[in-house]
């Protein structure tokens, strides 16, 4: 079972009904307040490789889940690198396949003021609660960056002791296509790679 850690601690819930609900809270935000709130992490105990994005686009928190835009190669991108249809199944079902390949997923921004959905077009960002999250992963080795902007954490993460990589964006906007971007994503698979910071 999936965890979100809190102020308080760590509270066990279903991963997917969390960040559905987070991100029908996410989508009313901005209207009011010009801000737009992420989604929570995906994790628990077990993992040992965490993907952090750089914040969910407007299409992702509209529709309550991670990498929601149907155009975004992320789905079929970690698909390809763990062997599964990942991108055939509903969004409850993949984050429960990437736990159970010791896989967690978050983003570096917790929330942010933004028109659109390009990184480009973030501005007064909140960085996330990294270091509590931490805390509760024992076997985390290995962090992956999913494009330059998520990249930009890499080094604290690094200076950490832990394995960074940073990996062509998953997003439409990057013009390379799905081949190119699958080749720097095996990574996440075999431990080493191309990737490496």
């Amino acid at each position: 079972m999936a965890t979100v850690r809190a102020a308080r601690g760590e509270v066990p819930v279903n991963a997917a009904a969390t960040v559905a609900r987070a991100g029908r809270r996410a989508a009313a935000a901005p209207a009011a307040a010009g801000r737009a709130v992420g989604f929570p992490p995906v994790v628990d105990a077990g993992v040992h490789t965490l993907v952090l994005g750089s914040f969910p686009s407007a299409a992702s928190l509209g529709a309550g889940r991670y990498y929601g835009h149907p155009r975004n190669h992320f789905w079929r991108l970690m698909g390809a690198v763990l062997g599964e249809p990942l991108a055939d199944l509903d969004s409850a079902r993949r984050l429960q396949r990437l736990l159970a390949h010791r896989i967690g997923l978050w983003d570096v921004i917790a929330e942010c003021a933004r028109e659109g959905s390009l990184d480009s077009a973030i501005r007064d960002a909140r960085p996330n609660p990294v270091e509590p999250v931490l805390a509760g992963l024992p076997s985390l080795r290995r962090v992956f960056f999913n494009g330059a902007t998520a990249g930009r954490s890499s080094r604290w993460f690094a200076a950490r002791g832990f394995e960074t990589f940073i990996l062509p964006s998953s997003s439409p906007a990057l013009t390379i296509g799905f081949e190119a971007k699958l080749e720097r994503w095996r990574a996440i698979a075999g431990g080493r790679g191309e990737a490496r910071c």
